[in-house]
């Protein structure tokens, strides 16, 4: 178990996890309302992000202004990345220690449209959020409910003891999610890392990811 001193950091706000907001400050305590526990706070926390955040694989930017969790939240959807920065950000506002974890994966379902654009089905730095539950426990709020129902998808379920990653399968059995590469964890969004990565591996700086 991390001691209270070196949690500390993963409580603090940045530029892009902008837990220091007016604007999230009064989201998150609406959200939580007169709720202590800090799982079942992280639990009203994650569901809404799921769900209230559309999931967007075109809402890449290469503007940094574009991934700040109040921003996002602002405009109701995002891809992965930001998600994850807005659950972030979220739990930071109500003292849960939060950070930001990064892999590559493969995803067998993907749109023939975004898998054209893209020139791969892997998605590299795929984001989720982590969150300190007496211990690290993986969150996942990429895919909302509606997504998930019009794709024959599995949702993420979050409990705050088990981690909450992207499932392997469909609700029908076929291969959906693969995770190839992990690439560690954050306190704050590794921007030009991300950024550099992508003009790497995608036909163009601004990937729809």
């Amino acid at each position: 178990m991390m001691t209270l001193k070196k949690l500390e950091i993963y409580l603090l706000p940045t530029y892009y996890i902008d837990a220091e907001s007016k604007f999230i400050m009064n989201l998150a305590n609406e959200l939580v309302g007169e709720q202590e526990d800090a799982v079942e706070k992280a639990k009203v926390i994650f569901y809404w992000v799921r769900d209230k955040i559309s999931y967007d694989p075109y809402s890449v930017s290469p503007s940094k202004v574009d991934y700040k969790a109040s921003r996002t939240i602002k405009r109701g959807r995002g891809w992965c990345v930001q998600k994850a920065v807005v659950l972030a950000a979220l739990a930071r506002t109500v003292g849960i220690p939060s950070r930001l974890h990064f892999a590559d994966i493969r995803n067998y379902q993907i749109t023939p449209k975004l898998k054209q654009e893209m020139g791969t089905d892997v998605f590299f730095f795929h984001g989720y959020t982590e969150l300190y539950l007496n211990k690290w426990v993986k969150a996942t709020p990429a895919f909302n409910i509606e997504l998930c129902q019009k794709f024959g998808h599995k949702p993420v379920e979050f409990d705050g003891v088990h981690d909450a990653i992207l499932p392997s399968t469909t609700l029908n059995g076929e291969r959906h999610i693969e995770y190839l590469h992990d690439r560690g964890t954050y306190v704050d969004l590794p921007f030009e890392k991300i950024f550099a990565i992508f003009k790497e591996v995608y036909p163009f700086a601004g990937a729809k990811i």
